[in-house]
């Protein structure tokens, strides 16, 4: 198996406003240190792709940015949000993940109506405005390109919905929310190619109002719709630049493996 060294990296600075930094990023599971030093700037209001083999760190470290890994990792390093480090002990938890929502690989739609999976959230943050809690369901619906398939059955099932839709209403649900950030760990990994395109243009377009941060395995996926991409290795990020650049020009050995499908 083909050796990189951890010395060589190429990490750019991002030039344009800044959403979320991380500094010398650490996690731990036990004895096991599976992410190292892992400083990234990621910009607003862009979508920024998370690439790298299996067991690379990636998931690991999307996880750590809205502290889903707290009660199994202990991480270190700070995590900038609006000049907030978000990894001190001292912060809600909650509050943070209000404004950087998760969707995770597999859809999770609650087993309640296609409606409730949007207000839930809502009606327990406090909204109970009926008109209100009308608009966020058609404008997040909308947001993710499923209010024309769903808006004459809002009150049935979600699970009666296809996969790929059920993956659009549970980005819908964060959106509702009305989050600054949204990570996404490989969210079209369990969908055929219809409904992956559909969560690319969904995300295309959502990009206009949130910053993406996206983990996946799916090359392709990160050059179409990617401003920017990281490549982790063994718990460490490579490089880190322009997603044309990164695939047309990568700097580093180990990307250039990677994407030419050389690795391993």
């Amino acid at each position: 198996m083909q050796t990189y060294s951890f010395d060589q990296k190429h990490i750019i600075n991002i030039p344009t406003e800044k959403a979320l930094t991380t500094e010398n990023l650490q996690v731990f599971y036990g004895d096991n240190h599976a992410m190292h030093d892992a400083t990234l700037e990621f910009p607003r209001y862009r979508i920024t792709a998370l690439i790298g083999a299996s067991g690379s760190g990636k998931s690991t470290y999307l996880r750590c940015l809205n502290r889903m890994n707290d009660a199994i990792a202990t991480v270190k390093g700070k995590i900038i949000y609006r000049d907030t480090d978000i990894n001190s002990k001292k912060i809600n938890v909650y509050e943070v993940r209000k404004h950087i929502s998760m969707v995770f690989q597999r859809p999770n739609p609650f087993a309640k109506s296609i409606r409730e999976n949007i207000t839930f959230a809502l009606k327990r943050n406090g909204i109970k405005d009926k008109q209100e809690l009308a608009y966020r369901v058609e404008n997040s619906l909308k947001s993710a390109a499923l209010w024309d398939e769903v808006k004459d059955d809002l009150d049935k099932s979600a699970l009666a919905l296809s996969g790929g839709q059920q993956q659009r209403l549970c980005i819908a649900r964060c959106v509702a929310m009305k989050p600054d950030i949204l990570l996404l760990d490989e969210p079209a990994s369990a969908l055929d190619p219809i409904s992956t395109a559909k969560i690319e243009e969904t995300l295309k377009e959502l990009r206009k109002s949130y910053t993406i941060i996206i983990v996946t395995h799916n090359m392709q996926q990160a050059s179409r719709i990617a401003d920017y991409t990281a490549f982790f290795h063994m718990g460490h990020v490579l490089e880190y630049d322009k997603t044309e650049k990164i695939f047309t020009n990568p700097q580093i050995k180990a990307t250039e493996d990677y994407i030419s499908g050389n690795f391993g």
